[in-house]
């Protein structure tokens, strides 16, 4: 009779805490709210922060301010965000580097790319641009593999630094055709920009707001770009995939809430950036860095973070790729 008492008022507490916690997560967000962007002002990710949570202000009506903690190459941030308190709201702005590319390289870092944290949902996605010198004599993908092959490790491709994106975006090229390209690394993609335009190296994946310019000039050669599919800014550009099956690298940006957030606020959020992010407002805030406006569902995020660190830890795997 006891046991039947405990069980009663188990099971009524039960019941009021989680009233309780639908009506809480009703109620939200009945204060600010907090993304952190990991990087510095100014860069992709604190572009992207601003826009969402501009966007997010005017949906959620509650203001939404951008908290930016670079350092580490993201992981400072990013570790704040896994570590705060899972109310919704303090929320991360991640990106492939910290949130997939550092986790996938057997780096030790201060948290858990899954289990610290809820994905909610992707906010915006570029592409790089395969970009060559007009000395180098390629005009395709197959042409510059072919090339490569009767020259192995011979073309030089700079990057903005050593397990980057742009830097992996050529390693992934090399591991999937079968060919030895030569890495180097600067400080930046403005460096980098200069050192293709000079011949200093032959090739490189940059943004394609970058390079158009100079391709429209006839200074620099655009071969493809590396999502999955064409980019709509050039829709004439081939994708490498085109050539090479299974290829796609992309520079992506998305929300995450520290892991335990209630799933009603992140299913709120969710919905309330799939909205913002359908605005003919925000997709032209994102046009005008290159990148298409997108959402996903928490669930969907989720398998492209995992498949992401799947992908470049085949690339960590192959030892073409030493972190410093």
């Amino acid at each position: 009779m006891q046991n039947k008492r405990y069980s009663v008022v188990a099971c009524a507490a039960a019941l009021v805490a989680c009233v309780s916690a639908q009506a809480w997560a009703q109620n939200y967000p009945s204060k600010p709210v907090r993304v952190i962007a990991p990087y510095p002002p100014g860069g992709g990710a604190d572009t992207a922060a601003r826009i969402i949570s501009q966007a997010l202000t005017e949906h959620l009506k509650q203001q939404v301010v951008v908290d930016n903690r670079p350092g580490a190459s993201g992981q400072i941030g990013t570790e704040l965000a896994a570590r705060a308190a899972p109310d919704g709201y303090t929320l991360l702005l991640g990106n492939v580097g910290p949130n997939a590319i550092r986790p996938a390289s057997g780096a030790r870092i201060p948290y858990d790319p899954i289990n610290d944290f809820a994905p909610v949902s992707l906010v915006a996605v570029s592409q790089y641009a395969l970009t060559v010198h007009p000395s180098l004599p390629v005009k395709s993908v197959k042409d510059l593999v072919a090339l490569a092959k009767a020259q192995p490790g011979e073309i030089a491709f700079g990057s903005t630094g050593v397990a980057g994106g742009p830097h992996l975006a050529g390693e992934l090229l090399s591991n999937l055709a079968g060919i030895r390209l030569l890495h180097v690394a600067y400080k930046g993609g403005g460096p980098v920009t200069t050192a293709l335009l000079s011949g200093e190296v032959s090739m490189s994946f940059s943004s394609l707001p970058t390079v158009l310019p100079f391709r429209a000039s006839g200074r620099l050669r655009v071969v493809a770009v590396t999502g999955a599919k064409r980019s709509p800014f050039a829709p004439d550009i081939p994708a490498v995939a085109e050539t090479i099956p299974g290829y796609e690298v992309t520079q992506w940006y998305g929300v995450l809430a520290p892991a335990k957030t209630d799933q009603a606020i992140v299913s709120i959020l969710a919905s309330e950036i799939a909205k913002a992010v359908a605005s003919d407002s925000v997709k032209q805030q994102f046009a005008a860095s290159g990148a298409t406006a997108t959402s996903t569902t928490p669930a969907a995020f989720k398998s492209l973070i995992q498949n992401e660190m799947a992908k470049w830890k085949k690339v960590f795997a192959t030892g073409a790729v030493k972190l410093d």
